[in-house]
């Protein structure tokens, strides 16, 4: 058996099936764990790669991690989506949190990678800090009047139906923006980035942001998994997350407890954010430019 992973229309790559571990069809998604020789186990939903084993850390390392530590003291931490429990997994390691709330609007799929996903969540659902709200992420922003010092947004991927399509606009955005707390920071995954102008929605994303944070910077990362490399983007009205010096940000790791971390480190962290003049000259310009 073999998943292929139609990444576009001229691109296809085939995983060989060990085992199908689960295939089931929730109220919002077509949900897919299946066991692979070369990546371990893999999360797809309704048709594409979203996580596997032998390469989640670099992405939850990176969408978590360099913002987090931009915070001199994240306390207050939402995170919209996430349903495997990696992202909460990351947060958790600072020892400054004190309450991680996670929104997910698919419980179905949720409790599907409690029970299958044990290496990517190892436990963090059942932490004292953690609440789990089952909710649309724009509803619960809407009404909420709690207020965050770190926002992270690790939702599907944009699309033009569905609940995912009104997450990666101006609107989102600054309903979010209400909801971070004065020197707050939002970080969010913007998809894949090309050296092909606008091939895709990063270009999108970026653009929305930039319409609401007067600082945001892009930092990216090849996934192996997604056979791509991948974006990530932090809005803030204050901190721009590439200026933290690496003494600082050692100094704040070892305060924190947070050690053994797989990818992410100060000269990591540097890197990110270098972004070479044949991917930049395609991101819309802004502000809070390296």
């Amino acid at each position: 058996m073999w998943f292929i992973d139609k990444n576009s229309p001229h691109q296809w790559i085939s995983h060989r099936i060990k085992k199908k571990v689960v295939s089931v069809r929730t109220p919002f998604q077509h949900v897919e764990i299946l066991d692979t020789p070369e990546f371990g186990r893999m999360v797809i939903l309704d048709g594409l790669i979203q996580s596997s084993e032998s390469d989640e850390c670099i992405y939850h390392e990176i969408l978590v991690h360099p913002a987090m530590i931009a915070h001199p003291r994240p306390k207050h931490i939402l995170i919209l989506g996430a349903g495997e429990g990696a992202t909460l997994r990351e947060v958790l390691r600072h020892s400054t949190v004190e309450r991680a709330i996670m929104i997910d609007i698919d419980r179905e799929f949720v409790d599907l990678c409690k029970r299958f996903l044990r290496k990517w969540h190892r436990g963090s659902f059942r932490d004292a800090r953690s609440v789990l709200i089952f909710e649309d992420a724009f509803s619960y922003l809407q009404k909420t009047a709690d207020r965050f010092d770190v926002i992270i947004a690790d939702i599907s991927d944009p699309a033009d139906t569905g609940p995912a399509r009104f997450i990666y606009t101006s609107k989102f955005y600054s309903l979010i923006s209400r909801a971070l707390k004065p020197g707050g920071i939002f970080v969010t995954h913007a998809t894949a980035v090309h050296y092909a102008p606008r091939r895709n929605y990063s270009h999108v994303i970026l653009t929305q942001l930039r319409r609401i944070f007067p600082e945001v910077s892009v930092s990216y990362e090849f996934i192996p998994s997604f056979a791509s490399l991948w974006s990530f983007a932090t809005g803030s009205f204050t901190c721009r997350p590439q200026q933290v010096p690496a003494e600082r940000i050692r100094r704040r790791l070892r305060r924190r407890g947070i050690a053994g971390l797989s990818y992410y480190s100060p000269e990591t962290h540097r890197r990110l954010f270098i972004i070479p003049p044949c991917l930049r000259k395609n991101m819309p310009a802004g502000r809070g430019d390296v």
